[in-house]
């Protein structure tokens, strides 16, 4: 069996996943022997996870946490707060974190994590009560050496100090390394909110010269605005583009003109949300898809790009800011009307690799400069999607799985040296 027996959803992330790892099936030489190891986790774990509210009364919650492969390293992969987060889902994430971290060449392995709430229901002092619960429910399978959680959707660095304070309670002493994306003054790294957007960037940039599509009055249209889309927007704006429509859990604004980032996020900072911006025009969230743009950036959840909106989506470059926004079938109709998709697993990992600057400056106890961590970034950036670049032009393929055959030889690789054991 190539999945798992009880992930039934024939649409979710993990079966996502699995289709992206049949296409590189035919690239990988010798290693397709061992290719199941990417077809099953290395473990699941779902605990429950009751808490007392603050009226008194008892909830329970369910959480989960995926190693979906350790070959290369401890795991490494964020915890999503939202009341969508499943099993599928989850399992889905922390494959695609196994692929990025490989991508990137980083020493780490793929994890994920998630409880089913919406964060946005519960006090502070609910949330921390879950979170601190939730740690102590997996703490026995993560640690600086074993799988180092993240913030990702409906948690911050204020959560993860929690999380570390938790475990470090356990150990007798305060473990730095125990997760990243911590707050500074907790050994948090400079520049790690930011990266994940500024790796967007840096990527689109890259391919967006390699298509010879000029940044400079590029239409750019940005779905999601938490950390990685903002700041993506944010950047492409600097380089000239115009951000002509923006969707967010609030709705869509859209001005063919480009929007001022600026005014734009004083907006946020006073209503939480995109809708009511007064320098653009609300449209409906399916109109969204038929703006006219030359940059997509899908930055919320997975499953956004479905094969009836690549159809008529007018953008020439998808810049996948969200792990999973594209259906495998939708691909295929993009890459047939010749749109340049830049995958997830390069694409968005400018926070995992910032996130492994965290945690090598934790173990050594020596921090850089956020000059200094945007500078290892962009150099690890350019030569990961060049390299990618230049193997889709060797196998002719595209980008992803171009990214899938580099991330699946290292991986298989090193499983093939490990060996199984017992033998």
């Amino acid at each position: 069996m190539s999945n798992l027996s009880y992930i039934d959803d024939s649409n979710g992330a993990w079966q996502t996943y699995l289709a992206q790892v049949d296409r590189v099936a035919p690239y990988l030489d010798h290693l397709e022997e061992y290719i199941d190891t990417l077809k099953r986790p290395k473990r699941a774990l779902i605990v429950d996870v009751p808490i007392v509210m603050d009226d008194g009364s008892i909830r329970h919650f369910e959480g989960y946490r995926v190693q979906h492969n350790l070959s290369r390293g401890p795991g490494k992969g964020g915890i999503r707060y939202h009341p969508d987060v499943d099993l599928n889902e989850v399992m889905g994430l922390s494959a695609w974190m196994t692929i990025k971290t490989a991508v990137m060449n980083l020493p780490f392995g793929g994890a994920k994590g998630g409880v089913r709430v919406d964060p946005r229901t519960l006090s502070a002092r609910e949330l921390e009560r879950l979170t601190r619960r939730y740690t102590s429910e997996i703490s026995h399978i993560i640690g600086p050496q074993k799988d180092i959680p993240a913030p990702d959707v409906g948690t911050n660095p204020r959560v993860m100090g929690w999380i570390m304070d938790t475990y470090s309670s356990g150990q007798g002493h305060t473990v730095m390394g125990v997760v990243t994306g911590k707050p500074i003054h907790l050994g948090g790294s400079l520049g790690r909110v930011k990266a994940t957007g500024r790796g967007v960037f840096i990527t689109g940039q890259q391919v967006a010269e390699k298509i010879q599509l000029p940044l400079k009055d590029a239409k750019v249209a940005v779905q999601g605005f938490g950390n990685v889309g903002s700041e993506a927007a944010y950047l492409f704006a600097d380089a000239q583009s115009k951000i002509v429509a923006i969707q967010d859990h609030t709705g869509t604004v859209h001005n063919p003109e480009g929007m001022d980032v600026e005014a734009l996020k004083l907006h946020l900072e006073q209503h939480q949300g995109v809708a009511g911006f007064a320098g653009a025009k609300e449209i409906s969230n399916d109109e969204f898809w038929l703006v006219d743009m030359d940059i997509l950036i899908p930055a919320a959840l997975e499953g956004q790009i479905t094969p009836e909106r690549a159809q008529n989506l007018t953008a020439k470059l998808v810049l996948e800011g969200a792990n999973g926004p594209t259906y495998p079938a939708a691909e295929d109709i993009l890459l047939e009307r010749g749109v340049t998709i830049v995958p997830d697993v390069i694409c968005n990992a400018g926070g995992v690799t910032v996130s492994y600057f965290e945690w090598v400056q934790g173990m050594a106890n020596f921090f850089w400069s956020e000059e200094e961590v945007n500078q290892r970034l962009d150099a690890l950036m350019i030569k990961a999607i060049h390299d990618v670049w230049q193997t889709a032009e060797d196998k002719v393929c595209s980008l992803r799985t171009a990214a899938y055959i580099l991330a699946c030889d290292r991986i298989l690789k090193a499983r093939q040296d490990r060996g199984i054991f017992p033998g």
